[in-house]
């Protein structure tokens, strides 16, 4: 089965979010699994520098008059995966990031950027295409490649089956619908039965609609999704396609996310040798300048700082982390706002930190060093870091909602408890879900029970990928 993973950033190349995290573990694993997969993604300027060319270059013309359009075969670092950049240098050799220019402002072209790369990668789907291996499947994700099953449809290419993933639905990518000519979609798309939506063209939608099947990335995600709560106007349309929408759980690269080999941490442990956590305590104590008290209760937060990942209700509650002895450990960038208040909190007490930047390792040593870890997200589709907190037995505080809700299990539950799960999206549901976790801090034999129990979870993407495998073979079929 030969498989086309298109996406718009893969990890360790470029990296804004998790989807960069799943672009470069979930096609590893399937190939791992006996699938022929290629990866396609855009020569950034990075990717350009980090990449190693092999092989074919294969020419696509200029379609859109932004200059030739080829793709050039090259390697993933470190796993050796198949990757196909497409290399057009008037649209992605540019500093700045993937999506924004280096002072934060998007890139006005960016519906020429990614029309481009839906347009390479349904080019493979062409019986006569040059580089030789026409993929059975096209698994596109996000709004960036959600072209992908309308260049199909309207090219004469729909042998060839689409998946469309939905990272986040909050990202959409809505243009002006003069683009569409531009990048070869017909104008007759333009409607509700299309890719039009509240007088956009919007290229998440095109995914939704076109698409043979769509996936998102947790169970509960993909109920909420169809809700006017956490549908962002596309819960019709989802509801219209639901038997054709499923959700499956992401996976962690445990390669690089183990505590047992993890280079990153000053001590490495075991579900069976948690005593030597506490020597990661003490180093991000130390490193981080916070008191070396061994039994503060210590809370981490990596993440992007905006309202959707609850960052306002972390501040409110960090006086009454202080007050039960604790401690918070801050690792992010977003909202300036944000930012400024977390530098504030971290100036007026020592028990806190706050580092405004992003440093995988210090993700690694934060994880790795706190006792509990605060995810209180307003909606969060799968989330990788509540992933990554259990498999180092640091006990996740989430709210029960979409990849959290199917991923944490509430110490009520007794001996399926792996952390602590709240509803209500406020401070004082934040805070008796801490308050009942720094009551079992303090005993420390149920707490080691519920960090051994969050240690032998199995989320690896061997597990998700052969629910893709069986996803693929049902659309062939």
């Amino acid at each position: 089965m030969k498989i086309l993973f298109a996406a718009s950033e893969v990890y360790p190349l470029v990296k804004t979010g998790g989807l960069a995290d799943v672009a470069g573990a979930l096609p590893l694993a399937l190939a791992g699994l006996g699938l022929d997969m290629r990866v396609m993604l855009p020569a950034y300027r990075q990717v350009r520098e980090g990449a190693g060319f092999t092989g074919k270059e294969i020419f696509l013309g200029d379609p859109f008059g932004s200059g030739e359009m080829r793709l050039r075969e090259a390697k993933l670092p470190g796993s050796g995966l198949k990757l196909l950049l497409l290399d057009c240098p008037a649209l992605f050799d540019r500093p700045g990031g993937p999506y924004q220019r280096e002072d934060g402002a998007e890139w006005p072209d960016n519906d020429i950027r990614f029309a481009a790369l839906a347009y390479a990668a349904a080019a493979l789907a062409r019986t006569d295409n040059p580089l030789g291996w026409r993929p059975d499947i096209i698994h596109a994700n996000d709004w960036q490649t959600g072209l992908v099953p309308a260049y199909l449809e309207f090219h004469g290419n729909r042998d060839v089956k689409c998946v469309f993933t939905i990272h986040n639905l909050q990202y959409q990518g809505r243009f002006s619908r003069d683009i569409l000519d531009r990048v070869l979609i017909p104008q007759s798309a333009f409607s509700p039965e299309g890719l039009e939506f509240y007088g956009a063209a919007c290229y998440l939608k095109s995914g939704i609609f076109y698409a043979d099947h769509i996936t998102t990335v947790s169970r509960t995600y993909a109920e909420e999704i169809r809700t006017p709560a956490f549908g962002w106007g596309m819960e019709g349309i989802l509801q219209a396609r639901a038997a054709h929408l499923s959700g499956i759980v992401n996976g962690i690269d445990t390669a690089i996310w183990n505590p047992e080999n993890d280079p990153h941490i000053a001590c490495n442990y075991t579900a069976g040798s948690l005593n030597r956590k506490a020597q990661n305590k003490a180093a991000l104590q130390a490193g981080l300048g916070l008191p070396q008290i061994p039994d503060a209760p210590l809370f981490g937060v990596v993440s992007r700082l905006a309202e959707q990942k609850g960052i306002d209700l972390v501040l409110q509650v960090i006086p009454d982390i202080l007050a039960m002895g604790g401690q918070l450990a801050v690792l992010g960038t977003g909202d300036a706002y944000w930012e400024d208040a977390l530098r504030q909190q971290a100036q007026q007490s020592p028990s806190v930190s706050a580092a405004i930047a992003y440093r995988e390792e210090l993700s690694h040593r934060i994880i790795a060093g706190s006792d509990m870890f605060l995810m209180p997200s307003r909606f969060e589709p799968c989330g990788l870091t509540q992933l990554y907190a259990l498999g180092y037995g640091t006990a996740p505080i989430v709210r029960r909602t979409g990849g959290l809700a199917d991923t944490v299990q509430d110490m009520d539950k007794g001996k399926e408890g792996t952390g602590f799960v709240f509803d209500e999206a406020s401070a004082p549901a934040l805070r008796d879900a801490i308050t009942r976790a720094v009551d079992l801090y303090k005993n420390t034999d149920g707490w080691q029970n519920m960090q051994r129990r969050a240690m032998k979870q199995d989320f690896s993407w061997d597990r998700s990928a052969r629910d893709y495998v069986k996803l693929y073979t049902s659309l062939l079929k």
